[in-house]
């Protein structure tokens, strides 16, 4: 039996069991940038809350009141889309936002990318609960994914912030917006909500929450479980996770409330090998790693060992193998053995929120996360020598000619964030800081392999006792950060204006434990003070404009692998008196209306880009180069967004965005040799986004169909490759029992993903981007998906 369906009745014998009683990268592959070249909370001070009036079946909430381009989706609109999908996946239908993935989740953190017109997921701020998560990019040195840091269910809500966050956005990454996501407070009743999921790939999936409801005093709280199980769609190995989630809160009354929640997450994933267009026609989009096929692994891996020591005169390190690839296979990076990612996390946080007086009041949180990873590639570029030793510490007695090569993280982080805000009359000012210290480890080491028909070592396991560490770094990164900010509001209430300023300053330090060729030192970022300005003034009470300017400035990266550190120690010393922080202004205006049952909202805006750091790739990712790091001086992008949501009837809307992003590198990289990149559009990112969705929904009946389109994308600086435009379709139906009785309650779904069975290239730039020609850095798309889900809540 397979186990995503023993999961499934399992979910279900759990619904049958609770009536009865009621009624008596690795995807760890090695980081992109390895080889890279390069509670719900209060609205800020400068963000007048959302309309009372805004319901919360809407399928997106556009931000009326905002002065900055906000919108948001609800737990309602998460939970169409199969159980277990990212949030990110949720906010794709959003204007301005490129989201790309390789799995139906959008889970497979290698291959997940999200940009906002025309920045990357590196220059985007991201929170949980006001918690920050740093830039979420693969490999993560100062955060973790958000598909890690909660469980899907228990999200309730995701604002996207195209242009800018808030001032007091706890991110010192966010240059080009915020993503922030609001977890779900414990209920008032006890109750518990289970499902379970079983689709293609014999996925399966299942979820318990249980609310313990007021006990009294209000303190109530919440634990869950999720767990995935999942085949890969193409190629061979799981994807599997535990997460559990647990919140407790003390309603204080008027004096406030405190918040503690603790998340856990174990997640090991098998990676799909990255592609380029010269595998693409000689192998096919389905072309994968040889997970399974051991000895056609070392027959290739010896093949090449081969090839190299003949081209150098050298005797053959392999003599009974030859220099022939098999049948199939025209280079070495065709298909590797096996990669996989592991992450181990716990993240934990206090929330006080206190009411000091009517007019003034404090919040504070503070929070901790540990984490620890691997990311691997099984690589034929380097044999396993004599005297290596398994992972049961004996030495291999028959070593093979490949070894399991890994990069090693390590995270302790902690720090607080605090907000003071008084209100009197018509203003409202607010001061407040952020303070984090990190702690993270890096390591790149080899670990052996035997010969023969059998893998020694297990993908989806830590390693134990390598022969070889290549590097290992200590980074350290302390973050200071403060705002004051204001808003006044004029006319009873029609002109609302605010503005305001953050400073920031982060310490870098790396000390290479073992240097391997890396740099140690010390660089700082630090600038006290980026402003802030808009308005929104209402027309009428069914139309509002708003306009905003915002300057923010990114930190640099402590870390072997991306960032100032992630090159040689003469080429850090090099560039550490001259390297500016990335900076950018931003310029945003619009409107938006609503009339009844139309809502819509128009934005053009323009973004100054300066001091743009681009890394190149130097080599195929597996060999994990160190990367060239260039300052390529301003980028200008300027754009137009228009999003629309129509409630034909109560129970059907319709909404559609639609989205231009023109963003282009001002300057050529002046480096050895001069790369034209003046005038050349920025890579992955689309020119054209088009967004649709049909949601009917009566509280019975379910179905949904959305379509994405997008516009090709560049995955060189020069343009002379890209991936074609492409249309995804995704769908879902169901019915939940209103008639009363046992089964009041039971929901029923099915969805499908990719209903079109589109072929095509998803992530682009997963092993980086190169000046120009063809790069083993693309992902394929997920062919057409399947998925069932039972769901029943107590």
């Amino acid at each position: 039996m397979h186990r995503g369906f023993y999961l499934l009745t399992t979910a279900v014998a759990l619904v049958a069991t609770t009536q009865a009683y009621a009624g008596t990268k690795g995807a760890d592959a090695v980081p992109a940038t390895d080889t890279v070249p390069a509670a719900d909370t209060a609205p800020a001070a400068t963000d007048v809350a959302p309309a009372a009036d805004t319901a919360d079946s809407e399928i997106v909430v556009l931000g009326f009141g905002r002065s900055r381009q906000v919108q948001s989706v609800s737990q309602a609109d998460i939970a169409r889309l199969v159980p277990g999908t990212s949030p990110l996946k949720a906010i794709e239908k959003l204007p301005g936002v490129n989201f790309q993935a390789a799995d139906p989740f959008g889970a497979y953190e290698w291959a997940v990318r999200i940009s906002l017109r025309g920045f990357n997921q590196n220059q985007l701020g991201f929170t949980l609960d006001d918690v920050p998560l740093g830039d979420m990019s693969y490999g993560n040195v100062n955060g973790l994914h958000i598909s890690r840091a909660i469980i899907s269910e228990n999200v309730a809500s995701t604002e996207v912030a195209q242009g800018a966050g808030a001032l007091g956005t706890a991110s010192t990454s966010n240059l080009g917006g915020t993503i922030q996501f609001h977890s779900l407070m414990p209920s008032d009743k006890s109750g518990i909500s289970v499902s379970g999921t079983y689709g293609a790939d014999t996925t399966g999936r299942a979820y318990v929450r249980l609310d313990s409801g007021d006990l009294g005093g209000g303190l109530k709280g919440y634990i869950s479980y999720a767990y995935l199980h999942a085949d890969k769609w193409k190629g061979a190995g799981p994807q599997r996770q535990h997460q559990a989630n647990a919140k407790l809160m003390k309603d204080l009354g008027d004096a406030g409330s405190i918040t503690a929640f603790v998340n856990f997450s174990d997640r090991r994933e098998t990676d799909y090998q990255d592609l380029s267009y010269d595998i693409i026609a000689r192998r096919g989009l389905r072309d994968d790693n040889l997970t399974g096929q051991y000895a056609l692994a070392n027959q290739i891996a010896k093949a090449y060992q081969n090839q190299t020591a003949a081209a150098a005169g050298k005797p053959l390190p392999w003599p009974g193998a030859g220099t022939t690839f098999p049948a199939g296979f025209g280079t070495v990076d065709d298909a590797y053995y096996d990669a996989g990612g592991l992450r181990r996390d716990w993240l934990t946080g206090l929330t006080l929120d206190q009411h000091l007086t009517s007019a003034l009041s404090l919040k504070t949180t503070g929070y901790y996360h540990n984490n620890k990873g691997q990311g691997s590639w099984i690589t034929p570029y380097s044999a396993t020598p004599q005297g290596a030793l398994g992972q049961d510490g004996t030495t291999i007695a028959n070593p093979g000619p490949m070894s399991f090569r890994t990069t090693e993280y390590s995270i302790h982080r902690g720090g607080v964030i605090s907000a003071l805000t008084l209100e009197t009359g018509p203003n409202t000012l607010q001061a407040g800081g952020w303070l984090e210290a990190n702690s993270f480890r890096q390591a790149r080491r080899l670990y052996g392999m035997g010969d023969g028909d059998t893998p020694t070592r297990a993908t989806l396991s830590f390693q134990e006792n390598p022969y070889f560490t290549s590097w290992y770094g200590q980074y350290n990164t302390t973050t200071y950060q403060y705002h004051v900010e204001d808003t006044l509001k004029l006319f009873d209430d029609r002109l609302t204006l605010n503005g305001g300023w953050k400073g920031v300053k982060v310490v870098n330090q790396a000390n290479m434990l073992v240097q391997g060729g890396l740099a140690s030192g010390q660089i700082k970022a630090k600038d006290w003070f980026q402003p802030q300005a808009g308005l929104v003034f209402r027309l009428t009470p069914q139309a509002e404009l708003f306009a905003d300017y915002t300057e923010n400035m990114r930190a640099f990266v402590s870390s072997a692998t991306s960032g100032p550190f992630a090159t040689s120690q003469t080429g850090f010393d090099g560039i550490r008196g001259d390297l500016k922080p990335e900076r950018s202004k931003t310029v945003e205006g619009g409107v938006r209306y609503r009339n009844g049952r139309f809502q819509g909202s128009a934005v053009g805006y323009y973004v100054d880009f300066t001091n743009r750091l681009l890394a190149f790739a130097n080599g195929v990712g597996i060999l994990g180069k160190v990367s060239t790091l260039y300052n390529v001086g301003s980028v200008r992008t300027y754009g137009a967004e228009l999003t629309a949501n129509y409630r034909i009837l109560p129970p059907l809307s319709l909404f559609a965005s639609y989205s231009y992003t023109n963003s282009t590198y001002r300057d050529d990289i002046n480096a050895a040799t001069v790369v034209p990149t003046k005038g050349k559009t920025t890579v992955d990112t689309p020119k054209h986004m088009v967004k649709g969705e049909i949601v009917y929904d009566d509280n019975r009946f379910m179905a949904r169909i959305g379509a994405d389109y997008m516009s090709k994308r560049f995955f060189t600086y020069l343009n002379d490759q890209s991936v074609p435009d492409r249309v995804l379709v995704d769908a879902s139906i169901g019915y939940t029992f209103r008639e009363g009785g046992a089964l009041n309650g039971l929901s029923l779904i099915a969805s499908v993903t990719n209903l079109t069975d589109k072929k095509y290239i998803a992530t682009v730039g997963s092993n980086g981007f190169t000046a120009s020609g063809d790069n083993q850095t693309l992902l394929a798309g997920a062919p057409r998906q399947w998925f069932v889900t039972v769901k029943k809540a107590f």
